[in-house]
């Protein structure tokens, strides 16, 4: 039997970007630590795709809400409609996101408003609408997904990386915001990880045997390393842990 601290059995959770890669794993994990899970994402038909996948196992426990969460009228609508079929949301995990590579003065201005308005604007959005219900209620759980390039950084992703450094601001910002209402608001920052959207990073075989050398674990993370963390920060365990950036990275932020 788990200890009782990290129970979130019964709880509603909402994730972000949900239908594949990360966001998926995170959804699954918190499925299988007995919550209700909402996945989210634009393309309505991938993500009912991923919905009847994972009610094969989980059944009723996963509902999925298409909606466009860089539109704050949308995001509104979605959030009430949320809690009128699936109940309070208890968790909140704010992992959509997106990548550009270019060098710096190649870079387009769509380009650089399109990663702001998906990596920083959506968990503002998001998270405003959430924490506008979480507050009354005085608890609540909101996480999220940062990166390594919160901290760090390499060539041909510096907007991608002033996004993701914003969102660990932002995240330190509604710690001090909404901490007196008893919601404690903290990010994961994943290192170097294998999933869709890393493919043709891991199938590079200098840059793969890079980012295997460059961490002490010596390999890419596997998505289902960070639901640990996750479940820490989701569950009573973290109460008293708040605008805390947990790098579940294999090391490699701590070495040079």
């Amino acid at each position: 039997m788990s200890h009782p601290l990290f129970d979130v059995t019964g709880k509603v959770a909402l994730v972000t970007g949900s239908s594949r890669g990360i966001g998926r794993a995170l959804a699954t994990g918190l499925l299988e630590a007995g919550c209700t899970v909402v996945l989210n994402g634009r393309d309505a038909a991938t993500l009912e795709a991923t919905r009847a996948e994972l009610a094969g196992t989980y059944g009723d426990a996963v509902l999925a809400e298409p909606f466009d969460v860089t539109d704050s009228a949308a995001v509104a609508t979605a959030v009430a409609r949320i809690e009128e079929r699936a109940g309070a949301i208890d968790i909140l995990v704010n992992n959509t996101g997106a990548q550009r590579r270019a060098p710096f003065t190649d870079f387009t201005d769509e380009d650089w408003q399109g990663l702001l308005d998906t990596n920083l604007t959506s968990a503002f959005l998001v998270g405003r609408e959430v924490a506008r219900r979480m507050v009354p209620r005085g608890q609540g759980k909101i996480i999220n997904i940062c990166s390594l390039q919160s901290e760090a950084v390499r060539p041909g992703i510096a907007p991608y990386s002033a996004t993701k450094g914003g969102l660990k601001m932002l995240t330190k910002g509604m710690c001090a915001d909404l901490g007196p209402s008893g919601i404690q608001v903290n990010g994961i920052g994943p290192g170097y990880f294998d999933t869709e959207l890393t493919s043709a990073l891991v199938a590079d075989e200098e840059f793969s045997a890079w980012v295997r050398k460059r961490t002490p674990a010596g390999r890419w993370g596997q998505t289902q390393d960070l639901v640990g963390a996750l479940l820490f920060l989701a569950s009573p365990a973290s109460d008293f842990v708040n605008g805390q950036l947990l790098y579940v990275d294999g090391g490699m932020l701590s070495v040079l």
